[in-house]
């Protein structure tokens, strides 16, 4: 099973993140991740197979009040093996993404949008991080919206 915890407000958001993907360490899972907004806008990815205690020991390199905000997953893999890199979130440009589910024609929208070489894992999450990003053009939503039309699922 997947779990997906996101964060915004004035404590540090690592330590929520990690303390919610703690709580959800029961319902099974291969790998861990979470993407922050750091004070400077930059974003900082943090991935780990294996259980939330090696992501917890991979995010001390973090400074402690660098992150108000971000987003965390706790990956059951469908598609990919468990490493590292096919952990969520996915990076593509401008877009962070975490993804519970199956995309079915993931192969069809890395041909249509030709990201064969653009792809760094092996899931279909990824697929739709980058197709994302190539349809953003200034308004999240519509890219959303966009999106969502294209992509089919069981």
């Amino acid at each position: 099973m997947c779990g997906i915890i996101g964060y915004t407000g004035p404590l540090e958001a690592p330590k929520i993140l990690l303390e919610g993907l703690s709580g959800l360490e029961y319902r099974g899972y291969d790998s861990a991740g979470i993407a922050l907004c750091m004070e400077d806008s930059r974003i900082c990815l943090l991935k780990k197979a294996g259980k939330v205690k090696n992501l917890k020991e991979h995010c001390k390199q973090l400074v402690a009040g660098s992150s108000h905000s971000g987003i965390g997953h706790t990956r059951w893999a469908t598609h990919g093996g468990v490493t590292d890199v096919n952990a969520h979130p996915h990076r593509a440009g401008k877009v962070v993404l975490i993804h519970n589910g199956i995309i079915e024609n993931y192969h069809a929208l890395t041909e249509r949008f030709q990201l064969q070489d653009c792809l760094v894992s092996q899931t279909d999450s990824e697929v739709a991080a980058q197709v994302l990003n190539k349809l953003y053009q200034g308004d999240p939503l519509d890219a959303i919206r966009n999106l969502i039309g294209l992509l089919r699922s069981e």
